[in-house]
């Protein structure tokens, strides 16, 4: 059934699952970047995460609500940790240096696991799109990872932020 599965999913599935693989491990190696490219992957992965969950449940506000409130818990609880740390401002390169780190991966491929399952359960039983409690866990799960990505570029903001209000100061 598995292999049924596999073979029975759109074409364009697999391309999309080698660009998110090269994109992963691109985020594995340490790199400097612009703010603006820094900001461009997280906010495309949340927004695929959003469209997964609207034109997943369309109608159920529940799933919506879900994914908002655990956008924000995984973006503070993420935050409150520390997470992405070493992340750093070039002020002659006007870059950020991001470490290497095999986090963004893991929650890419934990995105497009979920994305897929939800398809595949979906198209094997489409009354779940109408259920209030599967939409409230796919909701909050998406929602998790959309936090997660969030706080990494809320983290790379901070640190440019802080560090041209820092050289600005200074200039004073």
């Amino acid at each position: 059934m598995f292999t049924a599965i596999l073979l029975g999913a759109p074409t364009w599935v697999w391309p999309l699952l080698a660009a998110l693989i090269a994109l992963g491990v691109s985020q594995a190696f340490p790199r400097t970047m612009t703010l603006r490219r820094a900001t461009i992957v997280p906010v495309a992965l949340i927004v695929f995460s959003l469209s997964g969950v609207a034109t997943t449940f369309r109608g159920q506000g529940i799933a919506i609500l879900a994914w908002a409130l655990s956008v924000a818990v995984a973006a503070s609880l993420a935050a409150a940790a520390g997470a992405w740390r070493g992340i750093a401002w070039l002020p002659q390169q006007q870059r950020l240096h991001v470490p290497g780190s095999w986090w963004p991966m893991a929650l890419i491929l934990s995105l497009f696991i979920t994305k897929f399952a939800v398809g595949i359960t979906l198209a094997m039983q489409p009354s779940l799109a109408r259920d209030a409690l599967f939409a409230l866990a796919v909701g909050a799960l998406y929602g998790s990872f959309s936090g997660l990505f969030l706080s990494r570029g809320l983290a790379m903001w901070r640190v440019a932020h802080a560090s041209l209000t820092q050289l600005t100061q200074q200039s004073a």
